[in-house]
C-alpha cells in the first residue's frame, strides 16, 4: 500500500482522546456545556467577531448556538476538541477548536471582542496546541486566516505556523468569497517560548 495513502488513513483513525480541561495562568479551557449558549450567542452576534469566521451564520441566535452545542455535549463528535475559553468566573468568552476535516487536523478560534488585545487568545491557543502535540506528536495542524486579519496571522506565525498558500473561502457572515491565507504547524514546530 502506498505510504501516503496509509498515512492519510492513519490520521483519520487516530484521535487525541477526549476533550481535556486545560488550566493556564489566567484561563480554563474546558469542554462546552449547553449552558454556554447565551454567552456564545452574545459573542457571535457581534459582526466584528463573525466576519473573521468562515462557518458562522449572520444573524446568529440562541438556536444556532444550541444546534452547534448539542452534538458536542452529547458525545457525537468525540474526536474533535472544542474548548470553551473561560476565566475564573467560568463564563464562556471564546473557543479554541482542533477538529478533523477531510483527513487533516484543523485549528480554529474566536474570542468575544471585549477580551481582545489582552493576550488571551495567544494563551489559549498555545495551551491547546501544546496539549494536542503531546497527544498527537507526529500530526501536522492546519489553519489559516482571512487576508484582512493580520493579528490572527501574527499569532499563528509566532507559534510556528508557516504560510503554505492562498485560496478563496466562502464566508457565511460576509456572504461572499474572501481571500484566505492557508497555514500549517508541522510536527515539532510549536514555538512555546515565542508565545509567552
Amino acid at each position: 500500500m502506498n505510504a501516503a495513502i496509509l498515512h492519510r488513513r492513519d490520521v483519520r483513525t487516530l484521535a487525541p482522546g477526549p476533550t481535556p480541561v486545560i488550566r493556564t495562568k489566567r484561563l480554563t479551557l474546558r469542554p462546552h456545556r449547553l449552558g454556554d449558549a447565551d454567552a456564545m450567542t452574545e459573542s457571535l452576534s457581534d459582526f466584528a467577531v463573525t466576519r473573521m469566521l468562515a462557518r458562522v451564520p449572520v444573524p446568529y441566535d440562541r438556536q444556532d448556538a444550541l444546534d452547534w452545542l448539542v452534538p458536542r455535549t452529547c458525545g457525537d463528535l468525540d474526536s474533535d476538541w472544542m474548548l470553551a475559553i473561560t476565566e475564573r468566573d467560568d463564563v464562556h468568552i471564546g473557543c479554541v477548536g482542533i477538529d478533523l476535516r477531510h483527513g487533516r487536523w484543523h485549528l480554529g478560534y474566536w474570542l468575544n471582542r471585549y477580551y481582545w488585545r489582552r493576550g488571551i487568545m495567544t494563551e489559549a491557543v498555545t495551551a491547546a496546541l501544546e496539549r494536542f502535540a503531546r497527544r498527537m506528536p507526529e500530526v501536522a495542524v492546519f489553519s489559516g486566516v482571512f487576508a484582512d486579519n493580520p493579528a490572527s496571522l501574527k499569532l499563528q506565525q509566532k507559534l510556528g505556523f508557516d504560510i503554505i498558500g492562498c485560496a478563496e473561502v466562502y464566508s457565511f457572515a460576509r456572504n461572499t468569497m474572501v481571500p484566505h491565507i492557508e497555514t500549517v504547524l508541522k510536527p515539532g514546530a510549536l514555538r512555546l517560548s515565542q508565545a509567552a
